[in-house]
């Protein structure tokens, strides 16, 4: 019984993973590009699930058709942060750039709560149900996934078939000589934060075809830790092992909430998060690169 259970909750896991790592490539972009560590990306994830739940409940309309509707908004904050922010603190000091997306993530929080209210809210998208035999799955975390998937493919098709995706890879490669090259590296730069934050708040949509509920202005925290885990795991720089680092995540989090809800007196979720800080600490001291990044 507990086996099957097991093997239900890491399918459950991968499907999960795929939207973690979707919603970690965002982070991981604007680092390779910028070298800037979003510390606000949780609230950019609540941003995309507030409108994902806003046009579902005030225009019907459902969270896949959210999707580009969300990219777009998050296409227009980066540029709007980026310009009034950022690109004054390319050159800063690390802690600048910390402190700078830190306060972004709390003015996003602030701005939400004024507009809809400090309590849960959620919504109920049912479009049925698929009997796998080891797990039953709604057909809304599977879109879940296939969304994430496909976002994944057309942003690595942009990257190695685009103009200006060679652009932005060559930027990261080496920002000077790109410039020489006669590559705009401060559009680059800009469309790098955007695509980034754009990805980000797409993903917060993700998340809620997985978990439609629990949508409230602080509900980031906890996907900033995990974003951070799984870029950790990935490659802190590279939103391909982000991608696949969110799969492995994905694995070890259900698989432990398995494990740890067998153990008498303790509280699985609690211990799963604690898991998060030790996964994150053990690849920190063993391979700081990313166990997933190329030497």
């Amino acid at each position: 019984m507990i086996f099957e259970q097991l093997a239900g909750n890491l399918f459950q896991g991968l499907i999960l993973g795929a939207v973690y790592g979707m919603a970690t490539m965002g982070l991981s972009l604007i680092f390779g590009v910028l070298k800037v560590v979003n510390v606000g990306h949780g609230a950019f994830v609540m941003v995309g699930a507030f409108i994902a739940f806003w046009l579902f409940s005030a225009l019907g309309i459902n969270p896949v058709l959210a999707i580009p509707v969300a990219f777009a908004i998050g296409l227009g904050l980066g540029l709007l942060f980026y310009y009034t922010v950022i690109q004054r603190l390319i050159k800063a000091p690390e802690l600048a750039t910390l402190l700078a997306t830190f306060s972004i993530g709390v003015l996003l929080q602030e701005v939400i709560k004024l507009m809809f209210g400090s309590e849960f809210r959620g919504y109920n998208w049912a479009v049925g149900k698929i009997d796998l035999g080891i797990t039953v799955l709604p057909v809304s975390k599977l879109l879940a996934c296939l969304g994430s998937v496909a976002i994944a493919v057309l942003l690595y098709l942009w990257f190695n078939r685009t103009r200006a995706g060679s652009a932005m890879r060559s930027v990261v490669e080496d920002s000077e000589g790109a410039r020489v090259c006669g590559v705009n590296v401060g559009a680059a730069y800009a469309w790098s934060f955007a695509l980034g934050i754009g990805l980000t708040v797409a993903s917060g949509v993700l998340l809620t075809m997985f978990i439609p509920v629990g949508i409230n202005p602080y509900m980031g925290g906890g996907y900033t830790l995990k974003a951070f885990v799984i870029a950790v795991l990935g490659g802190l720089s590279s939103p391909y092992g982000a991608f696949f680092g969110g799969l492995v995540f994905g694995l070890i989090e259900n698989g432990s909430y398995t494990l740890f809800a067998l153990l008498p007196g303790v509280e699985p979720f609690a211990l799963t998060r604690f898991l998060s800080f030790v996964i994150l600490l053990i690849i920190l001291l063993i391979r700081p690169t990313g166990l997933l990044a190329r030497k």
